[in-house]
């Protein structure tokens, strides 16, 4: 593995080598080895972020390495210089990047031209990094995703999604989504993932009946602010205690955060599994510290 561009990429192997990595990680965390000793991370970042930012500048210096935050203001990028260029430029300066945009093509290109270790810390296409904690984290609570069911409430197409499809490809665990029939997976994506334990409905009662865990994410990703319209598709797929008295016993109930309270899902509800939905924010770090770890040359 030389970048981590997307979950798409990964092979089974590969997927359980980066999480077994990630739970020792966080068993001997203060105890870490140094495999970023000497070098220098850049941090490029085009959307803002809580957990993101933190846990990537908190695992990089636990691993002995630098970390060099570059908003697009800091940066020629936010006036207009081309991706490949400032991805010549850095990739003669530092040792690895990690990078939250909106274009997957940005971070493609970046990695094609800078020739440095690439990390997608999160575009509109995909998350992969989120996905490694939340596995990390059913794990953990449940002991692994073989012979589980997860569903997800909410839009069908993101980037969480995209990623939880390619997950249960991989993996090969049953994935059930429930969405608005216009926020679906488009039918080209769904013949090219070729995954029969992936299922869509619009009734999100159907997807969470018997569901080990529950997934939400807010109903409009980040600039798509104001968009009332596409938010009011999503008023029956709320996460709430009626939903849930479908799902398994002692199911899981997941949220990627920021969470909107009483939108995507209740505060009661939210409350209620504050304790793995926090753990989840948490392996964000071990996760990650994984594919740096992975990725020092």
């Amino acid at each position: 593995m030389k970048n981590l561009l997307t979950i798409e990429q990964l092979s089974d192997k590969e997927l359980i080598t980066l999480l077994d990595s990630a739970e020792l990680l966080k068993r001997q965390r203060g105890r870490d080895g140094k495999p970023l000793d000497g070098q220098t991370w850049a941090m490029i970042f085009t959307k803002a972020s809580t957990r993101t930012r933190v846990s990537f500048e908190v695992g990089i210096r636990e691993l002995g390495g630098t970390a060099l935050f570059l908003s697009k203001n800091d940066i020629q990028l936010g006036r207009g210089e081309p991706i490949k260029d400032t991805a010549r430029v850095l990739g003669r300066m530092v040792h690895g990047a990690i990078i939250r945009t909106f274009a997957q093509q940005d971070v493609v290109d970046f990695a094609e031209f800078s020739g440095i270790p690439t990390i997608n810390a999160l575009t509109d296409d995909e998350h992969p990094c989120q996905i490694l904690a939340d596995l990390l984290t059913i794990r953990e609570k449940l002991g692994g995703w073989e012979g589980k069911k997860i569903a997800w409430v909410g839009d069908g197409f993101s980037n969480m999604t995209i990623s939880w499809m390619w997950a249960a490809k991989i993996l090969g665990f049953e994935f059930a989504i429930a969405c608005p029939l216009a926020y679906s997976p488009p039918a080209e994506f769904l013949e090219k993932l070729d995954a029969p334990n992936v299922s869509v409905t619009p009734i999100p009662a159907d997807a969470v009946a018997g569901a080990h865990v529950i997934n939400t994410d807010v109903w409009l990703s980040m600039g798509e602010e104001g968009q009332t319209e596409k938010e009011a598709s999503f008023g029956p797929y709320q996460v709430n205690a009626e939903l849930l008295a479908n799902a398994a016993t002692n199911h899981i109930v997941l949220h990627c955060l920021p969470a909107y309270r009483e939108k995507e899902i209740t505060a009661e509800v939210l409350e209620a599994h504050a304790g793995t939905i926090f753990q989840q924010a948490e392996n964000r770090l071990h996760a990650q510290k994984a594919v740096l770890a992975a990725l020092a040359r």
